[in-house]
């Protein structure tokens, strides 16, 4: 009999707040990587390979030859408007280069999508200073992950 008076307590703590709907979609994580001349990121599968090389390729910045962003993101799969997936990168310029490409909802949970910049957008940014992803269902905002700077 105890646990009935602590019945109205469960039912007010576990009840959801009106208006608090889980996200449509999110950004879960963005990874930009250096291209060296071939097209590569990484010499080998391995992540302590990868960031090695990365740092390789900041101190040696003539080898590089494009940027690619990787963007992990989820959402609900439901019917509605296409999502576009957009990046907006600052560098040296004052205007931001944006990169954009269809997203389309999957049966898994997550997805990947990958954005390049490469020959003279890629030497126009020069070092990227800040960027921004943002998932978009048609004209409207569903998710989004920036950097600290920007």
């Amino acid at each position: 009999m105890r646990w009935l008076k602590l019945l109205p307590l469960l039912i007010f703590f576990g009840a959801r707040a009106p208006g608090a709907e889980a996200a449509s979609a999110t950004i879960i994580k963005v990874l930009p990587h250096l291209l060296d001349r071939d097209g590569r990121h990484s010499l080998s599968p391995s992540l302590y390979e990868r960031d090695a090389y990365q740092a390789f390729l900041r101190k040696h910045p003539d080898l590089c030859s494009g940027l690619r962003f990787d963007v992990r993101w989820k959402a609900k799969r439901a019917a509605g408007a296409p999502l576009l997936l957009r990046l907006e990168i600052r560098g040296k310029e004052a205007k931001p280069v944006v990169l954009e490409q269809s997203a389309r909802r999957n049966h898994s949970y997550s997805r990947w999508n990958s954005l390049r910049v490469e020959g003279d957008a890629y030497r126009k940014i020069g070092d990227v200073i800040a960027w921004r992803a943002t998932l978009w269902e048609g004209d409207q905002l569903v998710a989004k992950q920036e950097s600290f700077l920007w």
